[in-house]
């Protein structure tokens, strides 16, 4: 999907944000694969309105994620901590659909 996800920024001449939204992609369905069993995954790049929308839908309706700092030895749980920064640095917003089964971030293309 990281791929995948450059190479259609790319493509559109958004090279800009391809390095953030690669990282976004990468965390969010990596949390969608262990929060929901890795059954089928979706992800949605949208470019509307001068913003870059990231959707990873796992199907599985669940409690609501949120972003927490871990212990300093945790060996993981930044990944939505990392979304949360890197959305606030491209004045942007990231969110949990209300049955916890979409994860989604928002990326400004102002700075592009």
């Amino acid at each position: 999907m990281r791929l995948v996800t450059r190479e259609r920024l790319t493509s559109r001449g958004l090279t800009c944000v391809a390095d953030d939204a690669t990282l976004v992609v990468s965390e969010l369905i990596t949390n969608a694969i262990v929060h929901s069993g890795g059954r089928q995954i979706r992800l949605t790049l949208d470019v509307r309105d001068g913003v870059l929308r990231i959707r990873v839908h796992d199907g599985v309706p669940g409690p609501r994620p949120t972003a927490q700092c871990p212990e300093d030895d945790a060996e993981n749980g930044r990944g939505l901590v990392l979304v949360q920064e890197i959305a606030r640095s491209r004045q942007g917003a990231w969110g949990v659909s209300d049955d916890g089964a979409t994860t989604w971030c928002e990326l400004s293309l102002v700075a592009c």
